[in-house]
């Protein structure tokens, strides 16, 4: 049996895949060092804590359930503990293409991250389509990357990514450095910035005297349609004259020109990465 030691595994993430992890076909060692991360690890799963020496000594797989800022550190702290041939799984890409992990030929680093349950879904049970996070009840799709290692750890750290994160029903293998296109500079530099955008829009509506039911119902609403059209999952819908003539107006106003350029330049996204690894600047 596959013996993986979950790092972190009392923390908000670490809890979540302590509990996909449980039952499954893996024998998991949980360290986690803060009391109330033990304590809700407890709670939430039944699981008892090992002492990190315990679990490195015995694991084939370790899990770096931490924050981005902290994953250069622990990797570190905890890789001369480690097995040859041990699997290394990284939950995001950050960390791993910043050049934040240590040098161990001998070890293999894997690096897997959720795509979310989509828009555009199928599932027809309301509470399904409640889980917007994915991981507990609503199927997603996720992304992998053997960044170093045996071709055969691939195969194993996929199916552990596939416990960790189901009900999956797509995985796509990419590099670390695709992962790293696709977030932060895909998902929350553009979409989570836009998604913001949004929002700020519904409340100058509000302000300007729309009722927010109102603005809420229409914004939602033609969201769903305008990115149906957008992504191709409405084939036979168009945008409207009218929408056409909008969009073309808005475009130089909002956007300035070479924009894509600049945020997924090489550069740039290298840029972003280091800066999610870096602890937060005292106030």
């Amino acid at each position: 049996m596959t013996k993986i030691a979950l790092i972190g595994a009392g923390g908000k993430m670490g809890v979540r895949l302590a509990t996909n992890l449980k039952g499954s076909k893996f024998q998991v060692d949980h360290v986690e060092v803060s009391e109330e991360g033990r304590t809700r690890l407890k709670q939430a799963t039944g699981a008892e804590c090992v002492d990190l020496a315990t679990a490195l000594a015995a694991a084939d797989v370790v899990i770096l359930a931490v924050p981005d800022r902290l994953i250069g550190k622990v990797a570190h702290d905890i890789v001369d503990g480690l097995r040859s041939g041990t699997a290394v799984i990284m939950l995001d890409a950050a960390a791993p293409y910043a050049g934040e992990l240590p040098e161990r030929a001998d070890i293999t680093y894997f690096v897997t991250h959720p795509c979310h349950p989509p828009i555009f879904s199928d599932e027809a049970d309301p509470e399904v389509r409640k889980d917007f996070f994915g991981g507990v009840k609503a199927k997603q799709a996720i992304v992998c990357a053997l960044m170093q290692g045996p071709e055969e750890h691939y195969a194993l750290c996929e199916e552990i990514a596939r416990t960790i994160y189901k009900p999956v029903m797509r995985s796509h293998r990419c590099t670390v450095e695709q992962i790293a296109i696709m977030e932060p500079a895909m998902s929350e530099t553009v979409g989570a910035t836009l998604c913001l955008a949004l929002r700020d829009a519904v409340e100058e509506a509000v302000k300007r005297g729309v009722p927010r039911g109102a603005a809420m119902d229409f914004m939602l609403g033609h969201l769903n349609i305008e990115l149906a059209i957008a992504f191709g999952a409405f084939p036979e819908g168009r945008f409207s004259d009218g929408a056409l003539q909008a969009i073309e107006k808005a475009r130089p106003q909002i956007f300035r020109d070479g924009w894509l350029d600049r945020i997924f330049a090489k550069q740039a996204v290298m840029d972003s990465v280091k800066e999610i690894c870096q602890p937060p600047q005292a106030a």
